[in-house]
């Protein structure tokens, strides 16, 4: 019998859906989200559309304003800059407490991520296949929470992050930095691991800034 506990709700399509639509730019920032369409589209009340807000709201994606209902939420540079903070801080305190557990299997699937990453030309695979690289490093960590933590953090910068990737030579940059990391956790050196991974993501962050007023210029 299937597992109807774990089958996606109607409010967690839609979550998905305003989510990606914030990630690849068809939502704006600053741009209204409007109820009735969602709920349309999908055939639906807004109940669920409600829901689904609510839970973006507690993720940071989106604010309720007077007047205007949900919107996308609009990052300042330094907001931006203090969320890539916290993932290096997070990510290399992660992948140090995942080091000395690491197995052949660990670096196997790492690496296959990695491989598929410098493969892929789609920028919304590029996202996804980074999180599966990344994330992969931090299973052996055995700490659910902060994974879990980590995921929230990346999906508010999602956004963010395929404007880097996008950028001259940033899938490049990100597959090199990549394979020195996957090279530290293979010797088994967990403080040059957690320095690599704060080196990677402080240099997409330093990137992205450089050229986020270009990018938003031509949105």
């Amino acid at each position: 019998m299937p597992d109807l506990g774990k089958a996606p709700t109607a409010s967690d399509i839609i979550l998905r859906f305003i989510r990606d639509s914030i990630a690849d730019g068809s939502l704006d920032e600053g741009e209204p989200i409007r109820q009735d369409d969602v709920a349309r589209l999908f055939n639906v009340s807004k109940i669920p559309v409600r829901e689904a807000l609510k839970r973006l709201e507690a993720e940071g994606l989106v604010a309720f304003q007077r007047n205007k209902g949900a919107v996308v939420i609009a990052l300042t540079e330094p907001e931006i800059a203090q969320i890539f903070e916290t993932r290096a801080i997070l990510e290399s305190n992660a992948i140090r407490l995942s080091v000395p557990h690491m197995t052949p299997e660990t670096f196997a699937e790492a690496e296959a991520f990695c491989d598929a990453f410098a493969r892929e030309t789609d920028v919304a695979q590029w996202s996804a296949l980074n999180w599966k690289f990344h994330s992969r490093l931090y299973l052996d960590a055995q700490r659910p929470f902060l994974v879990s933590v980590i995921r929230s953090v990346n999906d508010r910068l999602e956004r963010y992050l395929r404007i880097q990737l996008s950028l001259s030579h940033g899938q490049a940059t990100a597959d090199r930095e990549h394979r020195e990391i996957l090279a530290a956790c293979r010797s088994g050196d967990a403080d040059r691991a957690a320095e690599c991974v704060h080196g990677h993501i402080m240099g997409a962050c330093s990137s992205l800034l450089h050229h986020l007023p270009a990018e938003k210029s031509v949105r």
